[in-house]
């Protein structure tokens, strides 16, 4: 299935604006390789509020937030997952609000791993989140005048929730699934079995729209959700196709599947091929000596 991605610009930043019923959406002022324009940031309802994502440890974004909102009361304040572009803003909003912490859970890794200059990304671990509630797997939580479904979606990372709200046939995505890119799956904080499963998961929903922690809505999602689970699938025959044509370690193969690939992306995808070749090692399919490492030699069982 061919994966079409949506590079619509999702609006201008510091600016609240309605983009569903019920819906509110602020753009930080944190644009990147890694971010797009910048993280969304979502208020459901209207006079108490919930916020989802209040993005980086940024004063300026968290003032326009509360400006755009004027009189009404912040209630809640959701995390989908702990990357730095994603959840510090949650201590600078509640420390204006009084709003609790709500959703996933500390940061935790997929694995132990030495991550040299060349891997590291932009939105890396948050690991001073300390919510005040951790929700489970389909646990339900109101807040704001509005309910919401918990969504355990990992794989990007560990702890990745999504939120379903009740009611709207509308999913907040995180950064699990997003119209404008595939997600990064990078060990150490993610991992490729589970994010594959998590993608299972939400083939099987009936969601109207995604909203995801950057750019625009996913307005297919079941149809969408199929395209990425083939596009991870090719990439895995294509490991594998390279490996069985000579290539034996991941600077060789991103060099071969990426061709034309900007060097500011070079260390994220090998980090993607890794969490691929960790799999396949785990599947019987790859073989290395000891365990995956960034480092190793790899070849076909």
């Amino acid at each position: 299935m061919e994966l079409q991605f949506d590079k619509t610009p999702p609006g201008e930043t510091g600016v609240l604006v309605d983009v569903a019923p019920g819906i509110r959406r602020i753009v930080a002022n944190n644009g990147g390789p890694f971010t797009f324009t910048g993280t969304c940031t979502y208020v459901v309802g209207r006079g108490d509020v919930s916020v989802i994502d209040p993005g980086p440890e940024d004063a300026a974004h968290i003032a326009a937030l509360l400006a755009g909102l004027g009189n009404e009361r912040v209630t809640g304040i959701l995390i989908t997952h702990t990357h730095r572009d994603h959840s510090p803003g949650a201590r600078l909003l509640k420390t204006r609000t009084g709003a609790p912490i709500i959703g996933c859970g500390p940061h935790v890794a997929a694995r132990a791993l030495a991550l040299g200059e060349a891997g590291r990304l932009d939105a890396s671990a948050d690991r001073e989140h300390a919510p005040d509630r951790v929700l489970a797997d389909g646990e339900r939580i109101e807040s704001g005048g509005n309910a919401f479904i918990a969504i355990a979606t990992p794989g990007h990372t560990m702890n990745h929730l999504a939120f379903a709200l009740e009611g709207s046939e509308m999913l907040f995505s995180g950064d699990h699934v997003m119209a404008w890119s595939t997600s990064i799956v990078a060990p150490p904080d993610g991992a490729m079995a589970p994010y594959m499963a998590s993608l299972e998961k939400l083939v099987t929903r009936e969601d109207r729209a995604f909203w995801p922690g950057h750019g625009g809505p996913v307005v297919d999602p079941r149809r969408f959700v199929r395209g990425l689970l083939s596009h991870r699938r090719q990439r895995e025959t294509q490991i594998l196709d390279r490996l069985a044509g000579g290539a034996s370690d991941i600077p060789a193969l991103v060099k071969a599947n990426y061709p034309g690939l900007a060097p500011v992306l070079f260390g994220a995808a090998g980090l993607s091929v890794f969490a691929h070749l960790e799999d396949l090692v785990a599947r019987g399919l790859v073989a290395c000596d000891g365990e995956p490492q960034l480092g190793s030699i790899y070849a076909l069982s």
